[in-house]
């Protein structure tokens, strides 16, 4: 496949082969969410499960890669469909526009799936999320806040339990603590103090969520690759 000759120079062409027949789904196609599924894609991941149920605004323009001019008011789900086929048209997307709570968090996982990723803004969907990717022994990642940063470098893969300075990580704590999860989460967070910004409308760079994306994307290929061993990348302790 001459779209991917370059990532089989790296990894080999059986490794690759291997990809196309792996699914993802990821929950949340913001800032976060979309690098996630751009990397993927551009990756060989053969078939997505997309979940958002936002539409394209203009304050996302600064921050997500498929807000442009000629997509604010379309469908997320739609916009990154099409784009996914448009990189590689083998690759399957199945497109979920909803909003996604602790009630209905059971339908987007009704299709078998290789590797689940949070990139949502709601905690309780995204605890929701965690639980039920821990309950039926699905391999997951969960995003963290980037919001009110600007350094891409204070990016790490953590356990939970090893964050801290991040508001959403310390509720999702004590709701694992509360419900005495023992499981490790594995989590993308950033090191750097959020800045304090007055009001209700949380500030955001392009740099942060994106970087947090292709760290994701990167943690999550190598991952889905490991059992090559190819490039194995641990929690950190």
């Amino acid at each position: 496949m001459q779209e991917l000759s370059r990532l089989e120079l790296l990894v080999g062409e059986e490794k690759v082969q291997k990809l196309r027949e792996k699914t993802v789904l990821i929950l949340g196609l913001g800032g976060v969410g979309g690098y996630v599924l751009e990397m993927l894609a551009r990756s060989g991941i053969g078939k997505f499960i997309i979940v958002d149920g936002d539409i394209v605004d203009r304050s996302n323009i600064n921050r997500q890669i498929i807000a442009l001019e000629n997509t604010i008011g379309e469908d997320k789900v739609k916009m990154w469909k099409n784009r996914i086929q448009d990189i590689l048209p083998s690759t399957k997307v199945i497109a979920i526009k909803e909003t996604i709570t602790e009630e209905n968090i059971h339908t987007i996982f009704e299709y078998p799936i290789d590797y689940a990723i949070d990139a949502c803004d709601t905690v309780t969907t995204k605890f929701a999320f965690l639980k039920y990717c821990i309950k039926k022994q699905i391999p997951f990642l969960t995003c963290l806040g980037t919001g009110k940063r600007i350094d891409p470098s204070k990016l790490v893969i953590t356990d939970l339990s090893k964050t801290e300075y991040d508001p959403l990580a310390k509720i999702l704590r004590k709701k694992v603590k509360d419900e005495k999860i023992k499981e490790k989460i594995p989590v993308v967070f950033s090191r750097e103090i959020p800045k304090k910004i007055e009001g209700k409308t949380i500030a955001s760079s392009a740099f942060v969520p994106s970087s947090a994306g292709i760290l994701a994307a990167s943690y999550v290929f190598q991952k889905l690759l490991e059992e090559n061993k190819i490039g194995r990348i641990d929690v950190k302790k």
